[in-house]
């Protein structure tokens, strides 16, 4: 099978899939059933050709990235809690469009508080000033506060079966890029550590901060912790050049030295699936990589949902 660039995110009771011109989730109903959407989708960065540059395209990437997960989300909520035969999927309407870009916006804002501005400030009542000083205790406070909200979200009980759907989507992708068959047992045998996680990439931002704001040093008033927020979308879009990277040279020993932590900290965010989980999202990535779905997908526009049997 020629390659093919897939990611994906663990959804409530399913997985999103997202190639370079589709996204798809699959769910399963609490009558076993599978909800289907999918959903024609190419990047921004691919129509504005000023936007693929290095860098610039990992903050592109990380805000389509948001809002397309927040539409995953919402869908797999409405499947998960139905019993009965789902509707045609329609394109939301503009107040759900703008819904969306604002809870995009709240959780960006929320992220730049937690891990820039209360490390600063906590820093600064510390009394820490020189820059190196400051670099490192800023630098200290952010890496707790991103191992604080792994544990946390790892031990919320009613988050367990995500991690699992997180743990078969890393499965699954693993399955294509060998070109394994893409069955439940074969799936499961794979690592549920992918190189390319998004905890991975929150955990180099998370370094490549410290680095940045080490230099910028401490920030002395408003003008000051606006840089900082402005500097984020770079430190994005560093982080994601890395991983990039780190996904085309995994064997090469520095770079798995490197990536080790984010792996480790996966184990925070993945469980091993069972096999249902697994089915989820072998069926959520055939979505996105058969060609006779894409035709399908022509033919019935730019939305459509489907609905098949469980089968294990």
């Amino acid at each position: 099978m020629p390659f093919l660039p897939v990611g994906g995110q663990a959804v409530i009771e399913g997985v999103m899939m997202r190639s370079p011109s589709k996204i798809a989730v699959a769910v399963r109903r609490p009558d076993g059933t599978l909800g289907y959407f999918d959903r024609a989708f190419t990047s921004i960065s691919r129509r504005v050709p000023l936007l693929r540059l290095p860098v610039i395209r990992g903050a592109v990437s990380l805000f389509e990235t948001l809002g397309l997960g927040i539409q995953a989300l919402n869908f797999s909520a409405d499947e998960a809690s139905r019993d009965e035969p789902a509707k045609e999927a329609k394109p939301a309407s503009l107040g759900a469009q703008i819904g969306q870009v604002a809870v995009v916006a709240v959780s960006f804002g929320l992220g730049l508080l937690l891990f820039v501005v209360l490390p600063a400030r906590a820093t600064e009542w510390l009394g820490f000033h020189s820059r190196i000083g400051f670099g490192l205790v800023d630098g200290l406070f952010r890496l707790v506060a991103f191992v604080l909200y792994l544990t946390l979200v790892s031990q919320w009980r009613e988050m367990a079966r995500v991690l699992g759907y997180h743990g078969a989507e890393h499965k699954a992708i693993h399955a294509l890029e060998a070109d394994a068959p893409l069955t439940p047992e074969s799936v499961q045998s794979f690592s549920r550590f992918h190189p390319r996680c998004g905890t991975s990439f929150l955990f180099l931002v998370v370094m490549v901060s410290i680095v940045v704001f080490a230099f910028i040093g401490k920030p002395r008033g408003l003008g000051d912790h606006l840089l900082r927020i402005a500097c984020m979308p770079v430190i994005v879009g560093i982080a994601f050049e890395f991983i990039r990277i780190s996904g085309k040279y995994t064997s090469h020993p520095l770079v798995r030295l490197l990536i080790w932590p984010g792996l480790q900290f996966q184990r925070l965010t993945t469980r091993e699936p069972d096999l249902g989980m697994c089915a989820v999202a072998i069926a959520s990535l055939q979505r996105v990589t058969d060609d006779e779905t894409v035709r399908k997908l022509q033919q019935a526009g730019s939305h459509a949902r489907l609905e098949v049997e469980f089968m294990q």
